[in-house]
């Protein structure tokens, strides 16, 4: 096979058009970068109704979207100009290694296993392991309660496995494909129970579909400090998200978020935490 020659003037016009290349990209996105860049790229949850949720319109809303867009906004993005992508619990840890984004907030919580792999401003929410029951069932009143009733279990999480194993031994997992699934049968009585962190639960519950059908425990099973995961050494980055959320709290907004998307649920939401305090 013969190569064709490159000419000294399509070499020119390559260069160039390298060149051009290079400088556009500058304003597209600040993803991995430390700032100056129009856009941002944010990793959210897109299935959590009250966290992160992607709504028909396209648009994403829930707490931990509040919280981000606040963030943004404090490193000086517009709303307009953040680029929400979803990352899924597994990936988060190689998409910001990746510098695929920014950061994340989306329900993360702070353990030290993560911690070996990026770093985490806040906490900026302290939840709970907690148990969702009918609205009408005054049965359950303590986890061990759960002995003999049918607890749900969302394919691919711990949270069931960990009461049966630790607390009600007798409960009897039901195996579902996501949380949606698991709420439709605790309305129809094929469940007694959801269990996942409570802010999960409440977003769920807040839903206008939902409203007035269920009620958290309120049994405080674990605590789950959400942070916004950032690549690992980044001390500036983290200096900045750390007053970003420091300011929120101070300026009523952390409330009116918590109000906003959990309320209706009667969430008993515990205080904003300070930065750096990870409740054990």
């Amino acid at each position: 096979m013969q190569l064709r020659k490159v000419t000294a003037a399509s070499a020119a016009v390559l260069a160039l058009a390298l060149t051009a290349t290079a400088c556009g990209s500058d304003d597209k996105d600040d993803a991995a970068g430390s700032g100056g860049g129009d856009k941002i790229t944010i990793g959210i949850k897109i299935d959590q109704p009250g966290l992160g949720l992607k709504t028909p319109d396209g648009k994403f809303a829930g707490f931990d979207v509040d919280v981000a867009t606040y963030v943004a906004k404090e490193l000086g993005y517009d709303a307009k100009n953040i680029n929400f992508v979803e990352t899924k619990s597994a990936d988060r840890e190689t998409a910001i290694e990746r510098g695929d984004v920014k950061f994340i907030a989306a329900t993360y919580s702070i353990n030290d296993e993560r911690l070996q792999k990026v770093d985490f401003a806040g906490p900026y929410l302290l939840a709970h392991q907690d148990v969702l029951v009918r609205a009408d069932d005054d049965s359950i009143k303590s986890p061990e309660d759960l002995n003999n009733k049918r607890l749900c279990s969302v394919t691919g999480s711990t949270s069931a496995k960990n009461v049966k194993d630790k607390l009600a031994p007798k409960a009897q997992l039901q195996n579902y494909g996501g949380y949606s699934e698991c709420l439709t049968g605790l309305e129809n009585k094929a469940i007694d129970a959801l269990t996942t962190d409570d802010s999960i639960l409440a977003g769920y519950a807040a839903q206008d579909v939902h409203k007035g059908k269920f009620k958290l425990a309120g049994f405080k099973m674990t605590n789950e400090n959400y942070g916004i995961g950032l690549k690992k050494g980044d001390a500036d980055l983290k200096k900045k998200i750390d007053a970003a959320l420091t300011k929120m709290v101070s300026d009523g907004a952390w409330d009116k978020a918590v109000e906003a998307n959990f309320g209706p649920a009667n969430y008993k939401n515990e205080a904003a935490p300070k930065i750096g305090d990870v409740v054990k």
